[in-house]
């Protein structure tokens, strides 16, 4: 099957529920994910929210208190909202590696092995019995003992903790985060051989990112191209090939595959899947505003104005008293239908948040 950079987009968007997102549940969103970014919590829990019309803010976070979803650290040494079923395997699958990529930092931090086992114990004991704790007073806890947590070293050992299959992150206390025992906020994890969750990513992978390349799929999943290849091969026969411009794609094998987007105007979060979620991002991204979303090449990725499919500007907002304001930034002028769907757009994520929206900005 020949495709166009038009038709990757536009089945994204049907794949990742942007478009015609249906009446899922924000655990359900995240399960067929399998793993959402969610580097920046308030634009994560509303990645999950555009794809979840029905829900407001406080339904996704009640999810999150209900335990139907997980935030922690997992694929790239990154944060990510997954379901708990699949904690255990993703981090058996994920940790070896990125442990061993951050060893030299550890060094550098004085954190060996020795003294990390003592923060699990004191972190262990600490968390035991349901408690939830802020990370202050985590961070309270072990310098009570003599463990100085300054210099990053505090991230590092609750990271490490996090990466061990020990804490992971609870509900929000106030504006804060907190953090729970993994096994107690898991307990149902699933366990998958190291081959059956090579598959079981691939899988969840292409099925709700599809068209993708494994190079895409390595990417995302911070596998080698030799391990994303093994869980592509076994999830082969399920998914249907594409060729653009040489390169080939892959999207699952079901009812559905050819339908046709609307183009639509939607405001993506920052970090959302639909433009991290791949190695490659040319399809939805022109090599001249890309930039534009990633300022300075810092790893920051700025919430995403998408109109026809492609990036057409950049969007924050400021939450006031009265309500929402927001800003949108545009690559280029935008004709007057568009205007029409970005305050559309607008006045959807106001009510995400419960807030009447007070003003839409327009600025260069």
């Amino acid at each position: 099957m020949k495709m166009t950079h038009e038709m990757i987009a536009n089945q994204r968007m049907l794949r990742q529920r942007i478009q015609q997102p249906g009446s899922l549940r924000p655990e359900e969103v995240v399960r067929r994910f399998g793993a959402m970014q969610a580097q920046d919590y308030g634009q994560a829990v509303w990645a999950i929210g555009l794809r979840t019309p029905s829900a407001g803010l406080a339904e996704v976070e009640q999810a999150i208190a209900e335990r139907k979803l997980l935030l922690t650290w997992t694929l790239r040494g990154t944060l990510h909202f997954i379901p708990p079923e699949n904690a255990k395997w993703m981090l058996q699958l994920c940790a070896p590696r990125i442990m061993r990529q951050a060893a030299a930092r550890l060094n550098q931090l004085a954190l060996d092995d020795k003294l990390l086992e003592r923060c699990r114990k004191l972190l262990y004991q600490a968390l035991k019995g349901g408690r939830q704790l802020e990370r202050q007073a985590l961070l309270q806890l072990l310098e009570q003992q003599g463990i100085s947590t300054a210099g990053q070293r505090g991230y590092h050992i609750l990271w490490h903790s996090a990466y061990s299959g020990l804490i992971c992150f609870g509900p929000r206390s106030g504006k804060q985060q907190t953090f729970v025992l993994l096994d107690e906020w898991a307990a149902d994890s699933r366990e998958l051989s190291f081959s059956e969750s090579l598959a079981e990513l691939a899988r969840l992978y292409f099925t709700a990112h599809g068209p993708a390349t494994v190079q895409d799929f390595a990417w995302w999943a911070g596998l080698t191209l030799t391990d994303a290849r093994a869980g592509h091969e076994a999830v082969r026969a399920g998914l249907l090939p594409a060729v653009v411009d040489g390169c080939e794609y892959w999207q699952p094998a079901e009812p559905g595959t050819e339908r046709t987007a609307f183009p639509g105007v939607h405001l993506l979060a920052g970090f959302d899947e639909y433009i991290l979620g791949y190695k490659d991002r040319s399809a939805v991204l022109d090599p001249e505003t890309a930039p534009l979303i990633v300022p300075g090449n810092n790893g920051i990725f700025l919430p995403t104005l998408i109109a026809g499919g492609r990036a057409a500007g950049t969007w924050k907002r400021t939450i006031k008293r009265k309500g929402a304001e927001l800003f949108v930034k545009p690559f280029a002028p935008l004709n007057t239908g568009i205007r029409e769907e970005v305050q559309q757009a607008a006045e959807r994520y106001a009510a995400f948040l419960d807030m009447p929206l007070i003003k839409l900005e327009y600025v260069q």
